[in-house]
């Protein structure tokens, strides 16, 4: 798997974790957390190797 592909998907699963989270963990209490903004920030940390994924693959197919 090149490392393009897997930057893509490891940033899409972990942007979909976080998607989740921020939708259905609303009502879960956790202690020193919300889950809801845990999920917010795995969003955003997913969507670097996402971005940096698509990046790559552009720039190799050019």
């Amino acid at each position: 798997m090149s490392r393009a592909r897997r930057n893509l998907l490891e940033g899409i699963v972990t942007f979909a974790a976080g998607l989740g989270l921020w939708l259905f963990a609303g009502d879960v209490e956790v202690p020193l957390v919300t889950l809801t903004k845990t999920g917010v920030v795995m969003m955003c940390v997913g969507g670097a190797p996402a971005a940096a994924g698509l990046w790559q693959a552009a720039r190799r197919g050019t």
